[in-house]
């Protein structure tokens, strides 16, 4: 028992809530680098792009990671950002604006970019189609992507940022103290506080973010059949 235990009862009930909660973080922080090698994956099979798979440094800060992704993100916003600006070069003003258009249906819009993708990619593939419209032409999708940017921006910025991702393989005591640098009754209850926030908008934005690349697999997977 640590010595801070005698004055703090309640802290190794603590020390294993944070070391939950950490494992919870890193779980979600694992998903988003898969799910971002999968849309990666598609954009290069699809789209003909050239990005690079990522990788967790497991030797690397909360942060650390958290900004690799974050990269990885903003480098394929910057190619899907190409896409958009090639679709509305050569798309008429009417169709391009159908694509924006939340109540156009996708099979239409697929169609309508259909049209000029050839142009754009040198082939015309309906994968390559579909995944230009769940990509470029939903600001849904497009939102959730920004949502899990802004997340992972704010969990690096936050208490938890500095902390080792590679904590989990040491004693519940030496995790603490990695994660805090002491153990007391304060920090406990800061950190707990900290990983509950910040779980719940990183849950979510990550479930919905793993969810919208399942939808853009799946979908490309059913125009390959």
């Amino acid at each position: 028992m640590a010595q801070s235990d005698f004055l703090y009862p309640d802290n190794p009930k603590r020390r294993q809530e944070v070391n939950r909660l950490h494992q919870q973080l890193l779980d979600c922080l694992s998903d988003s680098f898969d799910v971002t090698n999968k849309l990666t994956e598609v954009l290069n099979t699809h789209l003909g792009c050239r990005l690079a798979s990522i990788e967790m440094k497991r030797d690397g800060t909360i942060k650390e990671n958290c900004d690799i992704i974050i990269q990885a993100i903003m480098k394929i916003q910057k190619e899907l950002q190409k896409v958009d600006e090639a679709l509305k070069d050569k798309l008429e003003p009417t169709l391009y604006r159908k694509l924006q258009d939340i109540k156009e249906k996708e099979t239409e819009k697929i169609a309508i970019v259909q049209k000029v993708i050839s142009v754009i990619l040198g082939e015309a593939t309906s994968a390559a189609s579909a995944v230009a419209v769940k990509l470029v032409g939903s600001n849904i999708t497009t939102g959730i992507i920004n949502k899990l940017v802004t997340v992972l921006a704010q969990i690096g910025a936050s208490l938890l940022g500095s902390i080792g991702v590679a904590v989990l393989g040491l004693g519940i005591d030496m995790i603490v103290r990695a994660i805090l640098g002491a153990v007391e009754k304060t920090q406990l209850q800061a950190a707990i506080k900290s990983y509950e926030e910040h779980l719940v908008e990183f849950k979510s934005a990550s479930e919905k973010y793993n969810h919208a690349i399942t939808e853009i697999t799946n979908t490309v997977k059913h125009q390959m059949k």
